[in-house]
């Protein structure tokens, strides 16, 4: 059971609508095609972008960013390549173990994948070794082009503090919360998720600032303020 502490849901689309005219269109996810996406997602889990990026460059300079490549060397070589992304040799197993389901569910081609529905391409991508939620919604949504929010720890950081939800509030509530309450639009999903990124890393940080946060004043309307619980199963 999950507690989840709601205001009112249009109040999130005005979030975005702050956010993106502070800080602008925020360009993401970087990759010049949808297999860096991928991999840079698995990549992801537990640390810095700029570690990605540097693993992604050291393949790139073997050659090899591509699902023909990648098969057909060794977990042993990718993790070499990936050392800079941390947990390296998990992060070449992950990766070894989407493209083995890759190769098996649709001959190597991620196009293939677009005929699904996102709905079950979700479940499909939640049983292969080292996808979770959050890098199955990355994958779905940056890579496929498919209208499914991506929650992280900053989502729930910036969210639970505004009021929206409980600190523990589950992955899946969190998603329900946020995809029932904007508009079913691929560029929304993609640009809050990007500018929710922005805030936690340079002003909702585990000692924030507030005081410089575009969020500010939503912060201060609701902090006297003690928002509905809902509770969910």
């Amino acid at each position: 059971m999950g507690t989840i502490c709601l205001r009112k849901e249009s109040d999130l689309f005005n979030i975005y609508q702050m956010l993106y005219r502070k800080l602008g269109p925020q360009h993401w996810w970087p990759g010049d095609t949808p297999f860096e996406v991928v991999v840079g997602a698995i990549l992801t889990q537990n640390t810095a972008w700029t570690n990605v990026e540097k693993a992604i460059g050291n393949i790139k300079k073997e050659a090899s960013l591509s699902f023909e490549a990648m098969r057909k060397v060794s977990s042993h070589k990718i993790a070499r390549w990936i050392r800079p992304s941390g947990y390296f040799n998990l992060k070449a197993k992950r990766l070894k173990a989407f493209l083995n389901w890759l190769y098996q569910r649709c001959g190597g081609r991620l196009e293939e994948l677009k005929k699904e529905k996102t709905a079950d391409l979700r479940k499909e991508l939640l049983e292969v070794y080292g996808i979770g939620p959050e890098t199955a919604d990355s994958i779905l949504l940056y890579a496929l082009g498919r209208k499914s929010f991506v929650v992280d720890a900053y989502t729930k950081r910036i969210f639970s503090r505004h009021g929206f939800i409980h600190e523990n509030a589950l992955y899946e509530d969190v998603k329900s919360i946020f995809e029932s309450a904007l508009p079913k639009s691929l560029k929304i999903y993609n640009e809050l998720h990007a500018l929710i990124v922005n805030v936690g890393k340079n002003f909702c940080r585990k000692k924030p600032l507030c005081h410089l946060c575009p969020l500010e004043k939503d912060l201060l309307k609701i902090k006297n303020q003690k928002p509905k619980i809902k509770m969910t199963m």
